[in-house]
């Protein structure tokens, strides 16, 4: 499985920007997938997943009203929605996929895609 992330970008705080990462396949639909960043001189953490079937979510605390995350699986795409952005969001951000049995381990996605940056300005 490919992915490919984009919808990155620079935004002023307090701005949005929706995050897509589109799969190769249609076995999409199997996996579970999450969202991933990695700010300057950090370490990659998670933030947001969600299963195969979509209903069921799961969010850091520090992005927890502000995010959203999404997929379609007949578009075999994820998606984020970022609100009201603060500028320790600034990251890279990665999407992945895989058959898990937690969503918040990155350990435990198999498929990454590149990662898209995200720069948020105060």
């Amino acid at each position: 499985v490919q992915l490919q992330a984009s919808g990155g970008g620079l935004v002023q705080a307090g701005g949005s920007l929706r995050l897509s990462c589109a799969a190769s396949e249609r076995t999409l639909s199997r996996y579970a997938m999450g969202w991933f960043r990695r700010a300057p001189e950090k370490e990659r953490e998670f933030v947001a997943g969600i299963w195969w079937s979509g209903d069921t979510t799961e969010y850091a605390d520090s992005v927890k009203g502000r995010f959203t995350i999404s997929r379609d699986n007949a578009k075999n795409t994820m998606y984020l929605q970022m609100s009201s952005l603060k500028p320790e969001d600034t990251a890279v951000y990665y999407c992945a996929a895989g058959r898990v049995a937690t969503l918040t381990s990155q350990y435990a996605y198999a498929y990454w895609g590149q990662g898209t940056q995200v720069t948020v300005s105060s």
